[in-house]
């Protein structure tokens, strides 16, 4: 197929079900006022004037998941005895994430390293699935992409980037799976659109605000990460309600429960969020997080701190959804802003109080 390709907008229609005849498609669709993720069928069409709520890592994680079911029976020898069997079935037809960001997808690469290898069933969906990305025209109010190393036009986890011009679209596909998905699409020659489309990307990289020095370089102050004061004020406050968790597309925490009945059941994999008072919540009633700030410098640390240690990286895309769709506009960008930011006098003291209280203990 061409190297680039271009779909006039009287085309797009087809193109999408086009896409729907062949896969299982996930696209942001309006809901109200708010625009969610969901597979769509039949003549449906993807929303493409603003990005989602909430970002499209269910289709690969889903919300709530069977992970097996398993009947008890009785031993027939021995009648002390229970067997248990199972039944578990890993099945995913092949699938399409359409018109989702670059931050979209770039939240599957920091997912990937800790479930490819342990997980078969996230597996399973990933190798199955194709991301179709729409590149941002413009920043959206609390985007930091280009501060963790990415960009509205960032191609690096998709395997399609879509462009929007005036008359139509300029279609990049980036890897095998992309042009897979593109050999039915009702492609024109993209080279005569390229320039414009690359224009467009450029205006839209300089119109997203750099919060922090950012992506692999971005130093934290320990002193400042440790400071039991920083945290507190940081957390003032924020509501612990687990909105910026649920929207997030790195954030991958879960539960597990067994649902059962007389003799048959199933585990059940379901999200969680670190800022839940419960999440650490022992069993002796014992919870080293049980104080939001704790909760919070958790959540902080574990993306800007823990993750890039094991795997190199920020474990955020910086869609922005945590700041704008908090009820408090608590403000991530700004937390780290001020982590990275030179040490303070007075933080030099709290980080003093908190090693002499450990000290002491």
């Amino acid at each position: 197929m061409k190297e680039t390709g271009y779909i006039a907008k009287s085309a797009w229609k087809a193109f999408v079900e086009g896409l729907v005849a062949r896969y299982r498609v996930y696209a942001p669709c309006r809901d109200g006022e708010t625009v969610a993720f969901r597979r769509i069928q039949g003549k449906e069409e993807p929303c493409l004037d603003r990005p989602a709520a909430g970002a499209p890592k269910a289709a690969l994680l889903p919300q709530s998941e069977t992970l097996f079911g398993f009947v008890l029976k009785k031993d027939p020898v021995d009648p002390r005895k229970t067997e248990v069997e199972l039944k578990a079935e890993i099945e995913e037809p092949p699938t399409v994430i359409l018109c989702g960001r670059p931050c979209d997808a770039r939240g599957f690469t920091i997912i990937d390293p800790v479930f490819l290898d342990a997980d078969p069933y996230y597996r399973k969906r990933r190798e199955g699935t194709t991301i179709i990305t729409l590149a941002c025209p413009t920043a959206y109010e609390g985007c930091f992409c280009t501060s963790v190393g990415g960009g509205p036009a960032d191609k690096a986890a998709s395997d399609v980037l879509v462009t929007e011009l005036d008359q139509g679209y300029y279609v990049e596909p980036l890897t095998d799976k992309g042009r897979e998905a593109l050999k039915d699409a009702p492609l024109e020659e993209g080279a005569p659109h390229r320039e414009e489309a690359e224009e467009r990307q450029r205006k839209a990289f300089t119109r997203v605000k750099k919060a922090f020095p950012g992506g692999k370089d971005l130093k934290v102050s320990p002193e400042r990460f440790e400071s039991d004061r920083f945290w507190q004020e940081a957390s003032a406050k924020c509501l612990s309600c687990g909105a910026c968790t649920y929207l997030c597309p790195t954030c991958y925490c879960f539960n597990i429960t067994d649902e059962q009945g007389v003799d048959t059941g199933e585990r059940i994999r379901s999200w969680d969020a670190c800022m839940f008072s419960h999440f650490t919540l022992e069993a002796s009633g014992h919870n080293p997080r049980a104080q939001k700030w704790q909760r919070l410098k958790q959540r902080v640390g574990h993306k800007f701190v823990y993750y890039p240690e094991k795997y190199g990286e920020a474990a955020c895309s910086g869609c922005g959804r945590c700041i704008r769709l908090c009820p408090v506009s608590v403000e991530i960008s700004g937390i780290v802003a001020a982590l990275a930011a030179p040490e303070e006098p007075h933080t030099k003291e709290a980080g003093a109080d908190r090693e002499e209280e450990r000290a002491t203990r």
